[in-house]
């Protein structure tokens, strides 16, 4: 029984371990989007780092990607940049794949 006990505070251990992993692989992702389109709109430095921190927070306003890409598309269609959504989808994967690369290397 005590195997089975150990067995199982390990699983919770890693499901843990997991899930704080993805959260920080996509709050550096949002971030990285943020910055992204900051730069496609021409903002300043300081208005960048107030724009990445605004994606972030729109992630937390439902569950998925959708709220985030709303934001992102709809502040760059408001700005004038003509960019679609299939763009702005494109640079949050690739964004992700940069997030996890640099957890990872700073691991």
């Amino acid at each position: 029984m005590t195997d089975f006990k150990d067995r199982e505070r390990g699983e919770e251990r890693k499901f843990v371990m997991d899930e704080d992993a993805a959260f920080r692989v996509a709050a550096r992702r949002n971030r990285l989007l943020g910055h992204w389109a900051a730069d496609k709109m021409g903002l300043t430095p300081e208005e960048t780092d107030a724009y990445a921190k605004a994606v972030v927070q729109a992630d937390f306003e439902e569950a998925g990607d959708e709220d985030v890409i709303r934001k992102v598309l709809g502040d760059l269609t408001q700005a004038g940049c003509d960019v679609s959504e299939a763009e702005v989808r494109a640079a949050l994967e690739e964004k992700a794949v940069e997030a996890r690369r640099q957890l990872m290397s700073e691991s």
